[in-house]
């Protein structure tokens, strides 16, 4: 099961990798959409249902990102219902999934939600430059939770989001205003 959740990480790593090196934003986050959804079946195969969680409600949000006019996603209550949805998950966290409260703890927890928060900012924001941007946000708060939960996949995952990110910026960011 372990080995099939990380086979499952690699494939889900693939995705959000590829998602910094498009220039359109909807591609950018069909790429994150599924990334997300492996990256949720993953986790919960691996017993780690807060990144689980936040990973569905990444899918749900990419769903609503992608359909931008369907779904109105410009309406700042898309940002307060994911961002909700982030908190009442760090909650869960220590109620329900019964992590242990103390300041450590906290502070690691909050780590993911904190690069949630980034990332939807990112989506609602226009082009696939602000999901680079603010991705310098999202993976290194992703990076040091996978760290410290020893999670290789996701793990590599952020190590090359980074580099992608930064590629991405230079490539379509940093050229493009030289030219």
């Amino acid at each position: 099961m372990t080995l099939i959740a990380q086979i499952i990480s690699i494939f889900a790593m693939a995705m959000n990798v590829l998602s910094f090196q498009n220039k359109v934003k909807r591609n950018a986050i069909a790429f994150q959409f599924f990334g997300g959804l492996l990256f949720s079946v993953s986790f919960f195969m691996l017993g780690a249902f807060v990144g689980g969680l936040l990973n569905l409600i990444g899918v749900a949000r990419s769903i609503v990102y992608i359909n931008e006019e369907r779904f109105k996603a410009k309406n700042p209550i898309w940002l307060v219902i994911f961002i909700t949805l982030y908190f009442t998950s760090y909650v869960l966290t220590f109620t329900v999934f019964g992590k242990d409260f103390n300041f450590t703890s906290m502070l690691i927890e909050l780590l993911p939600v904190i690069g949630m928060i980034a990332t939807n900012v990112s989506f609602a924001m226009n082009g696939a430059k602000a999901i680079r941007f603010l991705g310098l946000i999202s993976s290194p708060s992703w990076l040091i939770y996978n760290i410290v939960n020893l999670s290789i996949g996701a793990i590599l995952c952020e190590v090359f989001s980074i580099f992608s990110i930064i590629i991405g910026i230079i490539r379509f960011d940093i050229k493009r205003k030289e030219k």
